[in-house]
Order: C-alpha cells, then structure tokens, then sequence
C-alpha cells in the first residue's frame, strides 16, 4: 500500500499545492482541515478516495492526533493572519503546532515538515510573527529531526501580496504605500510546495531552510511590478508608518466594534511591521541552492493571474494597436 501524508491546512494556499505534488507521486493524502466540506475540491487532486478531507482543528490534541492516524509523514501549512473566532496566534501558531509535532514523535511519524517564514523572532513587536518564531520553537522541541521551511513572501494565483497592490490600482490615481525600501525576495508558492514535497520523501535533511526567489525587490519595485502588468499608471507615494500605525489602528477598532462584522483585511499593525522589515535569505542559510532548485522570478508568473486587474480584464490584449508585419 502507498505511504500516507496528513496535511494540516491542506486545502489553503500552499498546502492545496503540497497535497497536488504528492497525490501525482502516488502517496495518500489526508486533508486535515476544520471544514472539510470546503475542501472537497482538493479530491480531483488524485485517484477516487486517494485525497481525502477530514475534520481537525490542530487546537485540540485529540483531534490532531485522530487526523494523523498511521500516517507516515506530516505536513503543517496552518497558517493565521488575524483573530477568527476562538483562533488566535497563540493556540493556532504556537499550540496548534506543538500539538501536531509532539503527537508526530509520540506515534512514530517518520517526517514531520512545519512552514514557518523569514525573519521569525520571538522577540519581534508583531505578534504574528513572534508567534510563529514560538511555534517553530515548539515543533523542533519536540520533533528536532523535523525540516522547518521559511520562505520569504509566497506569490501565486490567489496570494496576498501581489493580488493586494493590484487591487489597490483600481482605487484611483494615489497609491500611498507604507515601506517602499523594504527589500522583499518573493517565492513561487510552486517551489515552496516542491521542497516541501521532497522533503516528506526523505529527499530533505532535517533543519531550517530560507526560502527565497531569485530577485531581491524592493516594495517599490514590486508596486511597478504590478502596475506594468496590469497597464495603469499610478502616482506611487511613501506613506509614512505612523500615518499607516493609524490607520490600522481605526481598522483594528472598527473590527472589535462590531464584534467582528467588519473584518479588517486592508492593513493591521501586524503588517506594518512586516512592511519596515527587510524580508530576504540569510547570507548563511541553506536553500534552494543545496536543494538543486532553481526558483522561479515574479516576472515570469504573475502575468498569469494579474490580468484580471486590467481595466478590460482578459480583452485587454484586443484594444492594443495592431504590431506590424516583417518588422515593415
């Protein structure tokens, strides 16, 4: 019988790319997720019953442990931007991973492989990212053969970072952005999924890897980025950060206002930090390059999916003037 891999968080926006890479290399993928319902879709992604969702919230131990049963390797791709009910950093970013490390050494999982991020610090001023420092922490204590992936900012179809700035282009002709210098070294969700696939193959030495793309930009070069591939011209200005430091503060009030009914998906404090912080691999760090991986420019892909944002969407290429003939 084929070997079987659990996936917590396996429908989201990496770990939908894992499960896809292992199910065509014949394993068996468990979808762990909290609304399995919403996850079906993830089934198309190999043989009938060879992908199949199940019910786990990693903040219960019990149901980790039920989601894990006789798997051989483990994948976490939890993954939490805000507050969602009872969710929080803590119990999701750092219980939720403890759980799933500790039940993985307690029942003989081969392979255990946590996504964390570049430039985790337990002692940073965004909790976000001090949490996932803590999580990391927490998955090595109890499973220190287990290969931890940071990558810098992930792109692809349904990221939010490049989607994010194209959809601020249709707003008007300002695009005020906070931490234009910060340098970012953006990664294809595709290369994020691969190693982590190799890495529940046995194909990985056990350790922490930086995952970054091939071109260090800066947030204003990304913004050109956008705004050349989706043909609007915008006036890029620097917001200062404690412009933005209000701004998201209103949001954030606005959301506990109202219980929650607005969520606040535009700008939280939390990502302000990110944006004043450089986000690129470590001189030292083990990567792509001891993995034989050559990773994949922003330039090359996003073209693919922007293409919504243009003012006449997939027609745009029709309203262009017509490119002569033989060079006449």
């Amino acid at each position: 019988m084929s070997k079987l891999v659990t996936i917590y968080g396996g429908s989201g926006f990496v770990g939908r790319q894992v499960a896809r890479r292992l199910a065509a290399r014949g394993w068996r993928v468990r979808i762990a997720v909290r609304r399995p319902d919403e996850a079906l879709f993830t089934r198309t992604y190999g043989a009938v019953g060879q992908v199949v969702p199940v019910l786990c919230n990693i903040r219960d131990a019990d149901s980790v442990r039920a989601a894990m049963a006789g798997a051989d390797a483990v994948v976490n791709c939890v993954n939490l931007l805000g507050r969602e009910g009872k969710s929080n950093f803590d119990n999701v970013l750092v219980g939720g991973a403890g759980n799933i490390a500790r039940i993985a050494a307690e029942t003989g999982v081969g392979q255990v492989v946590h996504l964390s991020g570049i430039g985790v610090d337990a002692g940073s001023p965004s909790r976000y990212v001090a949490a996932k420092a803590k999580g990391e922490a927490a998955v090595l204590q109890h499973f220190p053969a287990a290969v931890v992936l940071r990558p810098s900012v992930i792109f692809g179809n349904e990221d939010y970072f490049y989607n994010r700035f194209a959809s601020l282009t249709r707003l008007g002709p300002l695009m005020p952005v906070p931490g234009l210098s910060t340098r970012i070294q953006p990664v294809h969700v595709d290369d994020v999924a691969e190693v982590a696939a190799m890495a529940v193959e046995g194909r990985v030495d056990s350790g922490i890897y930086e995952l970054g793309g091939p071109n260090v930009l800066t947030v204003r070069e990304i913004v050109q980025q956008v705004l050349t591939t989706v043909n609007r011209r915008r006036l890029v200005l620097s917001m200062p950060l404690w412009i933005a430091r209000i701004g998201a503060g209103a949001l954030g009030l606005a959301e506990t206002l109202t219980g929650g009914l607005f969520r606040n998906r535009l700008l939280t404090r939390d990502q302000i930090v990110l944006l004043s912080q450089d986000n690129i691999v470590s001189p030292d760090a083990k990567g792509f390059a001891d993995l034989g991986i050559q990773p994949t420019a922003p330039a090359a892909i996003i073209d693919t999916y922007l293409w919504r944002f243009r003012a006449s969407g997939q027609y745009e290429v029709m309203r262009e003037p017509a490119q002569p003939l033989n060079g006449e």
